[in-house]
């Protein structure tokens, strides 16, 4: 199968029903989007899926023929942090660190969708849990990034 990675092609072989999150990890050594739970509940694994956020770990590698996947290891240009990293190391976001590949994914996709949500498409878009609780410090980073994108127009 033929699958887009961060832009670029890979054909990997492997069986039709396995997920995304394995061919990342164990057929592309892409390991930066994390196994979790493997139900789609906690979002470790979240990638974008033609710019929209998605949960690795169900997504059957078959569905995604002509898709353009995106993981966490090329959001950074140029060696230049995104917006969202960046707060992410300013507000000091990660404790353990662990959920926090799925995590930027998520706000990447919302604010590259919807560039000034409000507090309750921020909770509805990021259901992503972090079990060292630090939601206060992701509120914060996501406020920077929305402040900078009003100051930015």
């Amino acid at each position: 199968m033929k699958i887009n990675v961060n832009g670029i092609d890979h054909e990997v072989d492997v069986e039709p029903n396995m997920p995304l999150l394995w061919v990342l990890r164990d057929e592309l050594n892409l390991t930066g989007t994390k196994y979790g739970c493997g139900v789609a509940a906690c979002g470790a694994c979240t990638v974008h899926l033609d710019g929209q956020a998605v949960r690795s770990c169900v997504l059957p590698i078959a569905a995604l023929q002509g898709k353009a996947i995106t993981t966490i290891e090329s959001i950074a240009k140029d060696d230049q942090l995104s917006r969202v990293q960046q707060a992410w190391i300013d507000h000091q976001v990660p404790q353990c660190g662990y959920c926090q590949s799925g995590m930027i994914m998520a706000v990447e996709s919302l604010l590259n969708n919807n560039s000034q949500p409000t507090e309750e498409e921020i909770d509805a878009s990021i259901s992503n849990i972090c079990r060292c609780g630090t939601y206060q410090r992701i509120k914060e980073a996501i406020k920077e990034v929305l402040t900078q994108n009003q100051e930015n127009g």
